[in-house]
């Protein structure tokens, strides 16, 4: 999740025979009753927990044995140790796209799928930009392409009648057409509605906005171009402004404050990759069902925010065997009952055309066909913007507490200088 607490998993696999070919690092794990245990190691959730067991079926000889961490943070920090130690991971590590940079740097260190992975599995299943993301200058394929996060804004339609603006998701688009109109009616909203916030964290409408440039942080040299993008800066100014103006409900998104105002109504407004829609339902509770709704519509056209990939470190025991997993599980079958079972939006062309997942309806945001609606804001993404090394930690660590620290009072240009030097101690 970005920051980087969103909805993610990591899958682990330690397989049978040492396949030399593969560069095996030792003999692999065998259960009491001798099936081959195949590690899991997750972070927050995938909805792998019913595939594993299908997969177990289908595989006898193979028990899986799932491992998992909360969060994403602490999770990559133990894969970039390990990789440092050069023991310890598992046979299949997935990866989330703010730190997929990291990864590409230490591209040597980790499988080519196109050699070792099943030959049926090209790199034409995926969306374009989602294979480029994970594939190196010289060509070679590191990760399988997991879920997506096309964006859409959601909202709350009471507030908006409220407030005297429009509530049905047709209607709605307009508001949301450009950043312009979406913060020109946050001030007609907080002039009509007291108590209430435009939305909800001043990180969260900037990092949606940010994701949206062809150069976010660092350009495709993997040079820092903080202080002479000017899209950073514009992205800056607006969001500042819309604080200064009393836009902001001033809470860190997924705190326990953040999670209470979804259920309290202190805001009216948030970003929404598709896999928020799960978080929503579930902080706001069942007494808020019908009050939320999602429209098909995203200020200055579409984006993506997060998305993961599964990746087979050359430490792994049975890198084929491994290979085969992580194809299998990011297969378009597997893809749309990761979806079903928690909201993780496919990344695989089929099944973005997939019926089950077009046809597919959230009762909660008040009976919305939200597969058929990500699928057609997917196809306003052109292009996953580069991501530099460190660029999670600079989102994180600099331009998050910059911009919490103007929501508490701090004067916006100091903050914004406060940013562009943790920036670039950031990134050495």
């Amino acid at each position: 999740m970005r920051p980087r607490h969103w909805v993610r998993v990591v899958v682990c696999v330690v397989v049978s025979t040492v396949v030399a070919a593969c560069g095996a690092g030792g003999a692999a794990n065998r259960t009491a009753d001798g099936r081959t245990e195949l590690t899991v190691a997750t972070f927050n959730e995938f909805g792998y927990e019913e595939l594993f067991r299908e997969y177990e079926a289908a595989h006898p000889d193979v028990k899986i044995t799932p491992r998992k961490t909360g969060q994403g943070a602490p999770h990559h920090q133990n894969l970039f140790t390990k990789l440092g130690a050069g023991s310890g991971l598992a046979d299949v590590e997935a990866v989330e796209e703010g730190y997929l940079s990291q990864v590409m740097a230490r591209s040597d260190q980790f499988h080519d799928l196109l050699e070792i992975g099943p030959k049926a599995v090209t790199p034409d299943r995926w969306l374009r930009w989602k294979v480029e993301a994970a594939t190196t200058r010289n060509g070679r394929l590191i990760g399988y392409g997991t879920d997506i996060g096309p964006l859409a804004l959601c909202y709350r339609k009471d507030l908006f009648a409220e407030a005297g603006l429009p509530s049905e998701p047709d209607d709605v688009r307009q508001l949301f057409a450009t950043w312009d109109s979406y913060f020109a009616a946050g001030d007609r909203f907080v002039a009509a509605v007291s108590g209430v916030a435009w939305f909800d964290s001043a990180a969260q409408i900037f990092n949606a906005m940010h994701n949206q440039h062809d150069v976010g942080y660092f350009d495709t040299s993997d040079t820092l171009v903080v202080e002479s993008n000017p899209d950073i800066r514009n992205d800056w100014n607006a969001v500042t402004n819309a604080v200064a103006r009393g836009q902001s409900a001033k809470l860190t998104a997924f705190s326990n404050e953040w999670n209470t105002g979804f259920k309290l109504g202190r805001f009216a407004t948030t970003t929404c990759p598709s896999w928020m829609l799960g978080v929503i339902e579930t902080q706001a509770g069942p007494e808020n069902a019908g009050k939320w709704a999602v429209t098909d519509a995203f200020p200055d056209g579409g984006g993506n925010w997060g998305g993961s990939y599964l990746t087979v470190p050359k430490q792994s025991r049975n890198a084929g065997k491994a290979a085969e997993l992580a194809a299998w599980l990011t297969a378009p079958e597997q893809q749309i009952k990761a979806f079903q079972a928690r909201g993780t939006f496919p990344s695989q062309i089929d099944a973005l055309e997939n019926r089950a997942l077009l046809e597919q309806v959230n009762t909660y945001f008040d009976n919305v066909k939200a597969g058929a609606l990500f699928a057609a804001q997917v196809q306003k993404v052109k292009a996953a913007q580069h991501k530099g090394p460190a660029d999670g930690q600079i989102q994180e660590d600099a331009f998050g507490p910059a911009l919490r620290s103007v929501e508490q009072g701090k004067n916006a240009n100091d903050a914004w200088g406060t940013a562009v030097k943790e920036a670039k101690k950031i990134a050495g």
